[in-house]
């Protein structure tokens, strides 16, 4: 029987409404520590005002959305916070691949780091911090475009050229060194692909070198691991150490995570 017009139209505001909740919750995560006012967000999204207000008001009773004392700041709440720890408690490659971050760290005394290939980003799914020098970008659930990342820039080398997830022509930049052009980028997946890991200077982060594997359990892959460490430490012997080490442990995690069969096939 077909569906009434009331029918259709109630679908269709479900659907409406339901995407301008996301929106509004990925809008609030991208802003981090940054509060946001009700106007704001309103234009951000083309929301009228009362509706962006009724929204984040049932938000925020859910804990999906937090508020100040005054009740006009808002930001992302605990919610998603539990949601996204369920993700990474539910997928067995993360599950996996976290003994090895660490054997990587203890080795290596460097930062290493777990991500996923997201559209045009990679998202960090795990990190091993070191402890000699402080914090950079990639917090877990960062997201950095994928060509300004060595994981990004490993995840790009498994694809055709013609199938690469960019955005248009010029690519962010986040530093003077990162590849912003799209003959550049080609240029060095390609020696990626010969050299078989990827390798970013001060791409990303001012001081900071990176190492990049592919995880080939998928075809193409869409996980990666990384070694990040300061330009000033990164000697001949270092570099050629982290290499060793890291193709180790992508090895053994290949070696631990072909596709069980009738296991989902997550994308």
């Amino acid at each position: 029987m077909a569906e009434s017009g009331g029918e259709q139209g109630r679908g269709a505001r479900g659907v409406k409404s339901a995407a301008r909740t996301v929106a509004l919750l990925e809008l609030l995560a991208s802003r981090g520590e940054e509060p946001s006012r009700l106007d704001e967000l309103a234009a951000e999204l083309d929301v009228p005002r009362s509706s962006m207000y009724e929204l984040l008001r049932t938000l925020a009773d859910c804990g999906w959305v937090r508020t100040d004392s005054t009740g006009s700041l808002y930001g992302i709440g605990i919610r998603a916070l539990l949601t996204g720890t369920g993700y990474l408690d539910s997928d067995k490659h993360v599950r996996t691949i976290r003994p090895f971050l660490d054997e990587a760290s203890e080795a290596l005394g460097e930062t290493i780091h777990l991500a996923r290939l997201d559209g045009h980003d990679v998202v960090y799914l795990a990190t091993r911090e070191s402890h000699e020098y402080p914090r950079t970008l990639s917090r877990v659930g960062r997201r950095i475009p994928a060509h300004a990342t060595a994981l990004g820039k490993a995840l790009l080398a498994e694809r055709a050229d013609a199938e690469l997830p960019l955005p248009a022509e010029p690519l962010a930049a986040y530093t003077e060194n990162t590849l912003t052009a799209r003959a550049a980028l080609l240029a060095d997946l390609e020696r990626i692909r010969e050299r078989g890991h990827s390798v970013e200077r001060e791409e990303t982060v001012p001081g900071i070198a990176g190492f990049g594997f592919a995880l080939r359990y998928a075809d193409p892959a869409v996980d990666a691991i990384s070694c990040s460490v300061p330009i000033a430490r990164l000697t001949g012997d270092h570099e050629v150490r982290i290499v060793a080490v890291m193709r180790e442990i992508r090895a053994r995690i290949e070696g631990r995570l072909p596709l069980a069969p009738g296991a989902p096939d997550w994308r």
